[in-house]
């Protein structure tokens, strides 16, 4: 069985966020980046995420935000640490929050929304990769604050997908050791047993 398409997925991996450069996907190409990114199982078609671009000098902005935020709650920042805080958003020229914004609703659960969101983040990832782009996710500290999340521009019911870091990338990424696929299915056998 031969397919581009399977071929692609086997071999997609992130690229170091460094290594990320300018440039970074057009307007269009994000157009066409987030409409992948919504053609995702959204039970109800509730759309319970949305994605908030951070781009330019914002990027430089909410490090500064970020750097002062950890600075209340931890106390005076290392250097290197303050440093860290400061490039949080700036290490990429394009990141993409994707934000699971859960809608009320009688029958269909939180938990599944938040998953939609996380089908929503893998299509961005695959759509910026299939269109040559490098990319990585990540969630860090800032997402589990309430603070955090508020200077990121997310509402207080809302939470982090992740941040998913885009630009122009050379190198092939670094491969790393994959699960035994082997290991993580089995037929059905009947209920739980403990």
């Amino acid at each position: 069985m031969t397919s581009p398409i399977i071929d692609f997925l086997l071999t997609r991996n992130s690229a170091p966020i460094p290594e990320l450069r300018a440039p970074a996907p057009s307007d269009g190409e994000i157009a066409t980046i987030l409409a992948a990114a919504s053609r995702v199982p959204d039970h109800g078609r509730l759309e319970p995420w949305r994605f908030i671009l951070y781009r330019g000098d914002v990027r430089n902005e909410i490090g500064k935000k970020l750097a002062e935020l950890a600075e209340r709650r931890e106390g005076p920042l290392p250097e290197g640490r303050r440093n860290q805080e400061l490039a949080r958003f700036s290490r990429a020229p394009l990141v993409i929050g994707v934000v699971s914004s859960p809608k009320e609703h009688p029958k269909i659960p939180g938990w599944e929304m938040f998953l939609s969101g996380g089908m929503a983040a893998m299509n961005l990832i695959t759509a910026a990769n299939a269109l040559g782009y490098g990319t990585n996710m990540i969630t860090n500290w800032y997402s589990d604050v309430e603070e955090g999340r508020a200077l990121l521009g997310l509402a207080p019911h809302e939470r982090v997908v992740g941040f998913i870091h885009i630009g122009s990338y050379d190198g092939a990424g670094q491969e790393r050791p994959r699960p035994d696929v082997a290991k993580l299915y089995a037929d059905y056998t009947g209920p739980w047993e403990g």
